[in-house]
């Protein structure tokens, strides 16, 4: 069972990660679980505590991602040569070394524990401010070697010369010139010239324009100039690898320092999250104990807006180690046993919890059974799910485990169901954990009275508002006031009479005080389903008429001869006195049967066919013949 999805721990996992800063600490959040060392928990609770503090009393630590400088070491461990930007990232880290020195240098003057660290953190001042100087803006700075500087000084000059030379030749020869301004192509400084032109000027012809009458020629004069510029950046290329490699150096001498530094900043950013969610939440530090006791003053659901939550007020161990609670439908019942749960599993893993006051028992395993647990592609129904979590719940549980069980014995028969319940919850008791319940079942409650260690609380419920108070109270049984509910909401007195004894037979309704009213349900005007009309059945048109019949045709109330009987579509071919037309049947009235106006064997074709076709039929009954048949379309 996934516990921390069911108590909804990994929604305060998910807001605690955001709180993180470094990859490291989001992972060691991902992973916390319980801590079952005493010593080990009670020192992950001072931690928070401390990081509280610190946070109250200094704000934010400065601190940052340094998943990418440790990547830089690794490269810089290896003899590979750094680039500014790698040396730039490292110098970015040791200047958060420098500030989170100076953060927790602060903190020592209110003698708490993690301002300590800072003796644990080296900024390797030598090494920033060698980086600071000699890199600048993702680059190596001109100032970083006297070398150097007197290089690219040297290069500047050298361009400027070349400029000097191709403007002098420009001015000179302005009537050979394309332009008034020299211009730069391939790295080289050229003057445009004129195609006519392009022998009166001494140099090599670099480039041409797009319509072949311009040439860009660097004259000879310039060419020098250039051959010394080639050298310059061949000493500056050295010169800055040589101040690069010096660098990667120092930062691979100073590794071992770095990765300590950066092992002390992710601790203190898994540590410092934990008072960030502890401000968050407006929590509180636990007492931690190990006698069984869990009390509760004022504990809140972390998830849940504060403005409308109702604190809750819990205590188990001493008087009893199990709570039946019961209570109305969405009286909170469910809240309740979750923020107890949440509330101690925060606790054990070294959180703070959101109440007034907590004292809080160490517990081996976390077990519970929330929510219906259907599952389609499993078949599992709501019953089946609970019994599978249930048998799961006390194949696991011991004497130190707190469970919680969220409407036990439902989704069955009620009487089955409460006999499971009570069936279950007897093995919890000869377990000797801790357990809370929550139930309708009436025959529950009266277990809990009978039975030594188990004791019964309601959660209240306002019965002039309807509305849950969500307030517990221990050592009462509550009831569902499903039926006082019901009656406050209109439900009909008769209909509450069916129902009380239908619960609890003829001579409760006597005793039952009922708040409906007497009228009936009255029915109101509701959506009407609208039903398709059956066609009716279809007729063989093909019987209809027949070769012959004599029709009359609507709406022009002419008379005709069919000569060609109805289609599939309904259409049949009526001969006229001067055409022959196709028609739906739709149209067309029999006015006078062909049996009754011609004798039983009579040829149509005497009719329906002109002569030429007739002798063309009798030439193809007697030999081949090339001739063709003419129909009117």
């Amino acid at each position: 069972m996934n516990i921390e999805k069911q108590i909804e721990f990994d929604k305060i996992k998910e807001h605690w990660k955001a709180l993180a800063v470094t990859n490291c600490a989001k992972e060691a959040i991902a992973g916390v679980s319980c801590y079952l060392a005493e010593g080990e928990l009670r020192k992950q609770i001072r931690d928070t505590t401390n990081s509280k503090i610190l946070l109250e009393k200094l704000g934010t630590p400065p601190l940052q991602n340094v998943a990418e400088a440790k990547e830089i070491l690794a490269i810089a461990e290896k003899g590979d040569c750094l680039i500014p930007y790698q040396l730039e990232r490292v110098e970015k880290v040791l200047v958060a070394v420098r500030r989170l020195k100076d953060y927790l240098n602060r903190g020592k003057q209110y003698k708490n524990p993690l301002a300590y660290y800072e003796e644990n953190l080296d900024a390797v001042e030598i090494l920033r401010e060698e980086i600071s100087r000699q890199i600048r803006n993702g680059a190596v700075d001109d100032y970083a070697s006297k070398e150097l500087k007197q290089i690219r000084a040297d290069m500047i000059r050298c361009q400027e010369q070349m400029k000097q030379k191709a403007e002098q030749l420009m001015r000179t020869n302005k009537e050979c010139m394309a332009d008034s301004y020299c211009t730069t192509r391939n790295g080289r400084i050229c003057v445009p010239v004129k195609k006519e032109y392009k022998f009166k000027i001494s140099g090599t012809v670099i480039d041409k324009s797009a319509t072949g009458n311009t040439f860009f020629i660097e004259p000879v004069s310039v060419a020098k100039y250039y051959e010394e510029l080639q050298l310059l950046r061949i000493s500056e290329e050295n010169e800055v690898y040589r101040i690069l490699y010096t660098l990667t150096a120092m930062v691979a001498e100073s590794v071992l320092l770095m990765n300590e530094n950066i092992r002390v900043m992710e601790k203190l950013d898994f540590i410092f999250s934990k008072g960030k969610l502890s401000l968050d939440m407006d929590a509180v530090e636990p007492t931690i104990n190990t006698e069984r006791r869990i009390v509760l003053k004022d504990a809140r659901h972390p998830l849940m807006d504060r403005a409308i939550n109702v604190p809750l007020q819990f205590e188990i161990g001493k008087q009893a180690r199990g709570i039946i609670i019961t209570g109305p439908n969405t009286g909170g019942k469910t809240v309740a046993i979750k923020t107890v749960m949440l509330s101690c599993f925060m606790a054990q893993c070294g959180l703070h919890v959101a109440c007034k006051e907590a004292d809080i028992c160490m517990n081996s395993s976390y077990l519970c059974d929330i929510g219906d647990g259907q599952d389609i592609a499993e078949n599992l129904s709501t019953f089946s799910a609970h019994i599978k979590n249930m048998l799961q719940v006390l194949r696991e549980v011991n004497h130190d485990s707190l469970v919680i069980l969220d409407e036990m014995g439902s989704g069955t028969d009620p009487t089955e169901g409460m006999g499971i319940a009570v069936a279950i919850l007897e093995e919890l008791r000869k377990s000797d954990c801790l357990f809370l319940v929550t139930t309708h079942y009436p025959e529950v409650k009266e277990y809990a009275d009978k039975t030594q260690d188990i004791i019964n609380a309601r959660m209240t419920f306002d019965k002039e508002t309807l509305k849950p108070t969500y307030q517990m109270v221990i050592g009462e049984a509550g009831e569902s006031c499903a039926f006082y509910i019901a009656g406050r909401l209109g439900m009909p007195k008769n209909m509450l009479r069916t129902a009380v004894k239908a619960a609890y037979g003829e001579t409760a309704i006597e005793n039952y005080q009922f708040h409906g009213e007497e009228n009936t349900i009255w029915k109101q005007n509701t959506h009407k389903i609208s039903k398709q009309k059956k066609p009716s059945p279809k007729t063989d048109l093909s019987t209809k008429y027949h070769l012959g019949d004599s029709v009359m045709i609507f709406p022009d109330q002419k008379i005709g001869i069919v000569c060609e009987s109805i289609n599939e579509k309904g259409v049949l071919r009526v001969q006229l006195p001067d055409k022959k037309i196709w028609i739906n049947h739709k149209r067309v009235k029999l006015h006078v049967a062909a049996e009754q106006l011609y004798p039983a064997d009579y040829d149509f074709s005497i009719i329906f066919e002109s002569v030429e076709n007739r002798k063309i039929k009798h030439d193809m009954e007697r030999k081949y013949t090339e001739k063709i048949l003419q129909y009117d379309e």
